[in-house]
């Protein structure tokens, strides 16, 4: 199987030099549909935006920010807003070598802004190949998502409040959005977004759970017609057929077909990898978490999902400081909350889970999950008056039909006191009412007890049936070129270079060399990488640097200057002449000139 080293990339937000605080929705826009794009390149992998964002107003070296990120490029850039015209800068970084390789400004006319993301991307990902190696791109990184500009920043708004995660800026998400589809009803990105928004009010629970779940249908079937091979769709609908039809199955395949369509889906991958630990497969699930962390090496999301990969593995001191980082950073974490008092109560900590459980803020508290763990704490400390009294309350709220949290903890209680015989015959009650949280609970570590009951395996393959994984699988990827024609194409390539010497062209790119050559880009890159093992920039750059000694070892040109010679031969930027020269011939240019001079 052809193998590719990993390129890595994050995109900082750029900023707004528009003079306007109002308008900050549009350059983070601007950032997001970048991330998107260079996203769908297979072969590169880009920091999610939650990570990226983490730099938004922050003076942090660039070098400190690729450490913490795990990148070797930075792209940095501005927007400025001015009627109907935009101006956008944009320069990439070698993190390690601290220095800009590219930069580029673009002054175009607002209407076009989905051609200028477009040639951004795409440029960005061509300056990106020619100095990190080889990377197949799309001949368009950015579809036309819109004719209707005003939608678009409808869109662009409504996500940037989204992106605030509370209440009040989902609801006027919810608003913008509907906006835009008025303008725009044939727009999967903002219907993908109305989903998303519901979706938050669903597993918050600050909607009625049906509505809010037939809301994220609606838009969903929406958007999946218009687009079915849209990632964020396969996503929500995982989302959908986990926590509202409880069909694990489903949920699974349309999480697989989530990052088959976009691998750095980090979002994605952390649900593959929960749906991986819940039915038992922890290396899967490892290996997908290590994907989104790589993704999102920053977001409290990801942090949690290690945390709670340390829980499923009985790790609970390792889990439990994860956790109380979690905490740390987010006070109003509910989910590392709720996990944490799981750890101590696995850890036989039953009485401090109580006093931790009193430390949550009352604004976040979910009474049935308090109810739920205080009940397992009191049979656990064997507290006879208070179990009684907790796990009848319990007993009682799991009657309700949409106490789905309830019935998850009776299972619970009935594990924790060794009643498989209620245990199983609550489990197939619950299950007929659709019960999502039981595909949680029914493995936990809290239900060890049943694990070795007969009935246990049975109601596993119920619950998660056996993975088709088909999706999950890579076919082997044939090489770009056969041997014959690669060999052809690589005499061709430096016959030209020898009598056209076209690496004089200061502006010389990959995608021009093809076009002289008349072959595809990508198979350029790619006979440039796996036949002469060199990319672009360092290919060009070897022959610039064997002209440049011509020419300053003749005495006919010692009146021209070191740089004035570099610029001869087709460098356009001291830094990067005094960089590749160093890096090839282990000297500086003017101790090469004392030495041979």
């Amino acid at each position: 199987m052809e193998t590719i080293p990993e390129k890595t990339i994050a995109v900082l937000p750029f900023v707004n030099r528009s003079g306007d605080a109002e308008i900050e929705y549009f350059s983070d826009g601007i950032t997001e549909e970048i991330i998107n794009a260079l996203a769908g390149i297979r072969q590169l992998r880009v920091t999610s935006r939650t990570s990226s964002f983490y730099f938004k107003n922050k003076q942090v070296p660039i070098r400190q920010i690729a450490r913490e990120l795990d990148v070797e490029t930075i792209l940095e850039g501005s927007v400025r807003l001015g009627g109907d015209t935009i101006r956008i800068t944009a320069q990439l970084v070698d993190a390690e070598e601290d220095f800009h390789f590219w930069s580029e400004s673009w002054d175009r006319k607002l209407v076009n802004i989905f051609e200028i993301q477009d040639e951004i991307s795409l440029l960005i990902a061509d300056k990106l190949r020619e100095q990190y190696g080889h990377l197949e791109i799309h001949d368009h990184l950015v579809k036309r998502r819109t004719e209707n500009l005003d939608a678009y920043e409808y869109s662009l708004k409504a996500r940037f409040h989204f992106n605030k995660w509370n209440s009040v800026d989902v609801q006027k998400a919810i608003e913008l959005y509907e906006k835009a589809i008025a303008l725009d009803p044939k727009n999967t990105d903002s219907y993908v977004g109305l989903a998303d928004a519901y979706s938050f009010f669903a597993v918050t629970e600050l909607m009625p759970h049906q509505e809010a779940w037939q809301r994220v249908r609606d838009s969903l079937d929406k958007a999946y017609a218009l687009n079915p091979e849209h990632a964020g769709v396969h996503y929500l609908l995982a989302n959908l057929a986990f926590f509202y039809d409880a069909d694990f199955q489903q949920a699974f395949q349309c999480a697989l077909q989530s990052i088959e369509l976009k691998p750095n889906y980090a979002e994605a991958q952390q649900f593959v990898s929960l749906l991986y630990m819940i039915s038992g497969q922890m290396e899967k699930a490892r290996q997908h978490l290590e994907i989104a962390s790589r993704t999102d090496p920053l977001s409290q999301e990801a942090l949690f999902y290690r945390a709670y990969f340390h829980y499923r593995n009985e790790q609970y001191e390792s889990a439990l400081s994860l956790f109380d980082e979690c905490l740390s950073q987010n006070s109003h974490n509910v989910p590392a909350y709720i996990v944490r008092s799981y750890c101590l109560l696995k850890m036989n900590r039953p009485d401090v889970t109580i006093k931790f459980l009193h430390k949550m803020p009352e604004e976040i508290v979910v009474q049935n999950e308090r109810l739920g763990i205080t009940c397992l704490a009191y049979l656990l400390n064997g507290e006879g008056a208070n179990a009684q009294m907790y796990f009848g309350q319990l007993k009682q709220e799991a009657q309700k039909p949409t106490s789905f949290q309830a019935h998850s903890y009776l299972y619970l209680a009935y594990a924790i006191i060794k009643n498989s015989d209620e245990a199983f015959a609550w489990l197939e009650k619950a299950l007929q009412l659709k019960s999502s949280v039981l595909l949680l609970s029914y493995t936990d570590p809290l239900a060890n007890n049943l694990k070795d009951d007969s009935r246990y395996t049975y109601y596993h393959s119920l619950l998660y049936g056996s993975k088709k994984e088909s999706l999950a699988v890579q076919k082997e990827k044939q090489p770009l070129l056969d041997l014959a024609t690669a060999d052809r194409y690589k005499e061709l390539l430096m016959r030209f270079i020898v009598e056209e010497q076209p690496f004089l062209v200061p502006n010389l790119s990959l995608r021009s060399l093809a076009d002289q050559l008349e072959i595809h880009p990508n198979k350029l890159s790619w006979l440039l990488n796996e036949q002469l093992g060199q990319n672009f920039n360092e290919f060009i750059n070897h022959f610039r640097i064997e002209y440049f000694k011509t020419l300053v070892l003749d005495p006919e040109n010692n009146h021209i200057s070191l740089l004035g010679l570099a610029y001869e031969s087709g460098f356009n930027s001291k830094t990067v002449f005094n960089t590749y020269f160093k890096k090839q011939e282990g000297i500086t240019p003017k101790e090469f000139l004392k030495q041979n001079g």
